[in-house]
C-alpha cells in the first residue's frame, strides 16, 4: 500500500459562523486539482505546528473545486482548533488530504433522520443539502447549547426543509433523543454526529426503538478502559509480504508495522480519520477506534491499526 501524495491548498475565506465557530474555505493552488467528493467525506489539514487533524466537509458536493469546512475552537484542544483560530490567516498555504468518507449516505433510503450535535452539523449540512438536491425525503433535529453558538441555521432557513431545532438553553434541558427519533418506519436510516455522549444516546436509543440503520460519525474515538489484552505481546504475519513481526506491550500495531518498512497510510494516529484502515485475515481484533460500527467491527474484517491490536496472540494482516 503506497501513501497517497498530499495536495497543495491556499486559505480563500475564513468566515465567522457562530460563537466559537469559524469555516474556512480552501482553493487549490498552482498545478493541484480538487478531486469530486461525496457528502460525509472529510479531509486532513497538516498544520504548520505538526499536527494532522481531520474536518468534514460541509459545502455540497456539486461544488466543486473548493473544500469548506467548520472549525470549532475546542476549549480542551491540544493545538489543532486553536492553531486554524488563531494562526490561519487567508492566503496561507496549507497541505492537505484528498477527501476520505467513512460516513456515506445510503441514497436508496426511503426516508432519512439526521441528527446534529453542536459542531457535528457540518457533515450532516452537507448530507442533508444533497439528499434534498436529490429530491429524496430527509429531515433534521439539530441540537445545540444555544442559539448563537449553532452555525449555519441561517442557511438551513434557506432550504425549505424540515428542521427541529433544539437549544438547551431554550428548552431548558438537554434533547430527549428517544421523543425525537420516535414513530420513524424501521427501514429509515439514521445518521449522527457530534459529541461522545450525543453519539452514546443516539446509538442506545436507535437500538432500543429497533432501529436498524443507524450510522454514527465521530470527533474522536470513545474513551475506553485499558485492554487487559494489551498486557501481552503478539505476532503478526503480513500475508502479502511474507513478513512476520512482533508487537510487544505498550508499542502500537502502527509503529511496529512502519519499523518494519511497511508503507501504509496513516494520518490522525487517533483512530477517527480511517486512513489507516487494513483488511484483517485471521485474528481476534482488541478494536479501539471511532470510525467503525458495532455491526462492522462485529465482522472481524478490518482494523484501524493506530489505535486497535489484538486479543490472541497471533494476527494476520492482508498487507
Amino acid at each position: 500500500m503506497s501513501k497517497p501524495s498530499l495536495l497543495t491548498a491556499r486559505v480563500q475565506a475564513l468566515r465567522y459562523e457562530a460563537e466559537g465557530i469559524i469555516s474556512v474555505e480552501l482553493r487549490p493552488l498552482g498545478d493541484t486539482v480538487f478531486a469530486p467528493f461525496e457528502a460525509g467525506s472529510h479531509i486532513d489539514l497538516h498544520l504548520a505546528n505538526g499536527l494532522v487533524r481531520s474536518y468534514s466537509l460541509l459545502n455540497s458536493p456539486r461544488d466543486q473545486g473548493r473544500y469548506v469546512i467548520g472549525v470549532l475552537r475546542d476549549r480542551n484542544s491540544r493545538g489543532g482548533s486553536e492553531y486554524v483560530h488563531s494562526q490561519l490567516r487567508v492566503g496561507m498555504q496549507l497541505s492537505i488530504s484528498a477527501p476520505r468518507n467513512n460516513f456515506a449516505l445510503d441514497l436508496n433510503a426511503s426516508h432519512s433522520v439526521l441528527v446534529a450535535g453542536g459542531i457535528g452539523i457540518t457533515p450532516i449540512y452537507c448530507m442533508f443539502h444533497q439528499l434534498l438536491a436529490l429530491g429524496k425525503s430527509a429531515e433534521l433535529i439539530y441540537c445545540a447549547r444555544s442559539r448563537q453558538e449553532a452555525a449555519l441555521v441561517e442557511d438551513l432557513g434557506g432550504l425549505n426543509a424540515r428542521v427541529t431545532y433544539h437549544f438547551n438553553d431554550e428548552k431548558g434541558t438537554f434533547p430527549d433523543l428517544a421523543i425525537y427519533l420516535a414513530g420513524q418506519p424501521k427501514d429509515t436510516h439514521f445518521y449522527c454526529c457530534g459529541p461522545t455522549p450525543m453519539l452514546d444516546a443516539f446509538e442506545s436509543t436507535c437500538e432500543g426503538l429497533g432501529y436498524p440503520h443507524a450510522h454514527i460519525e465521530r470527533f474522536a474515538a470513545a474513551e475506553l478502559p485499558p485492554s487487559q489484552d494489551a498486557q501481552h505481546g503478539y505476532s503478526v504475519e503480513l500475508k502479502k509480504s511474507g513478513k512476520t513481526l512482533s508487537v510487544e506491550p505498550g508499542l502500537s500495531l502502527l509503529d511496529a508495522l512502519l519499523q518494519v518498512g511497511c508503507d501504509i497510510d496513516y494520518s490522525c494516529r487517533e483512530g477517527v480519520c480511517g486512513s489507516c484502515e487494513t483488511r484483517v485475515l485471521e485474528g481476534d481484533i482488541d478494536h479501539r477506534d471511532g470510525v467503525l460500527t458495532k455491526a462492522e467491527r462485529a465482522t472481524n474484517r478490518s482494523m484501524m491499526v493506530c489505535v486497535s491490536g489484538c486479543k490472541s496472540q497471533r494476527l494476520v494482516l492482508d498487507l
